[in-house]
C-alpha cells in the first residue's frame, strides 16, 4: 500500500523547456529557487541564476553544471538595487522565461514590528519582484518573441497567519502585480503567472522555524507532510512551459492544506 506521507519518486525530464533561456532569481542554497533551476535544466533549458549570496551562488552554479553540461551564467544580485537588477539582465542577455523567486520572510507581531522590518520584507519580496518583472517585460517586448514570467507567491497572501503581516502583504502584492502585469503583457505574447506554495521543507526553513511551528503547519496539510522543493518547482515548470500557453494572470495554489 502506498504511503501518501512520503514524497513521490523524483521526476525525469521530458524536454518541457527544451532550448528555452531561463533566469531564476534567488537560486542559491537548498530551497525552491535552486530546485527550480535544477528542474529547468533537467527539462532542457539553458539556465542562468542569480542570488545575493555569492559563495552559495558559486556552489549552486557548480552543481547545475553537472546537469547542464556547462556552467550556467551566475550573477550576484540584490533585487532591492535597481542598478544590480540592470546588471543582472545585461549579463544574462536574451531570455524566454523569468522566474522571480527572491523573497524574504520573518516573524513579528504587528504591534512589535518596526518600520525597518516591514520595509525590508516589502522591498525584497514585492518591490524586487516588480523590478525584475518590469525589466524582463521591457526586454521581452522589445525582442518580440513572447515569453513567460513566473512569480513565487505564497498561500499566506490569502490566509491569515499570526506574525506574518509584512510577508502576507508582500505576497498578496505579488499576486496583484501578477494579474496586472499579465493584462499589460498579453498583447506582446508574454504570459505572467504565479505559484503559491504553502509549506516546502528545506534546510534554510528548518533553521529559522521552530519545530513546534513546523509540526503545526505540517498537521494542516492534507497529505500530512510538507512539499519537497522540487514539487513546487514542477508547478513552476508547467507555468513556464508551452503547456500553459493559454494561462496568464493566474495564481496556482501548490498546497495540500485544508482549512
Amino acid at each position: 500500500m502506498t504511503d501518501w506521507k512520503q514524497p513521490p519518486p523524483y521526476p525525469t525530464g521530458h524536454g518541457l523547456l527544451a532550448g528555452k533561456r531561463v533566469l531564476v532569481t534567488a537560486a542559491a542554497g537548498t530551497g525552491i529557487g535552486y530546485a527550480t533551476a535544477k528542474r529547468c535544466a533537467e527539462e532542457g533549458a539553458v539556465v542562468s541564476i542569480s542570488d545575493k549570496h555569492e559563495r552559495r551562488l558559486a556552489e549552486s552554479a557548480e552543481q547545475l553544471a553537472t546537469v547542464m553540461g556547462s556552467k550556467p551564467v551566475a550573477v550576484p544580485c540584490d533585487v532591492t538595487a535597481e542598478d544590480e537588477v540592470q546588471r543582472m539582465f545585461d549579463a544574462v542577455g536574451d531570455l524566454d522565461v523569468l522566474i522571480n523567486n527572491a523573497g524574504l520572510g520573518g516573524t513579528a507581531e504587528l504591534t512589535e514590528m518596526t518600520d525597518d522590518q516591514w520595509d525590508r520584507v516589502l522591498d525584497i519580496t514585492l518591490n524586487g519582484t516588480m523590478r525584475c518583472t518590469r525589466e524582463a517585460l521591457k526586454r521581452m517586448q522589445s525582442a518580440g518573441r513572447g515569453g513567460a514570467i513566473v512569480n513565487n507567491a505564497s498561500v499566506i497572501g490569502w490566509r491569515a497567519q499570526a506574525g506574518q503581516a509584512h510577508y502576507a502583504a508582500a505576497k498578496a502584492g505579488v499576486m496583484a502585480l501578477t494579474r496586472t502585469a499579465a493584462v499589460e503583457a498579453a498583447q506582446f505574447g508574454v504570459r505572467v503567472n504565479a505559484v503559491a506554495p504553502s509549506l516546502a521543507m528545506h534546510e534554510n526553513l528548518a533553521k529559522v522555524t521552530t519545530d513546534e511551528l513546523l509540526a503545526e503547519l505540517t498537521s494542516r496539510e492534507a497529505f500530512g507532510r510538507a512539499a519537497e522543493p522540487w514539487e513546487i518547482a514542477n508547478v513552476i515548470i508547467f507555468l513556464a512551459s508551452d503547456y500553459a500557453s493559454y494561462l496568464t494572470g493566474e495564481v496556482i495554489s501548490a498546497s495540500s492544506q485544508h482549512p
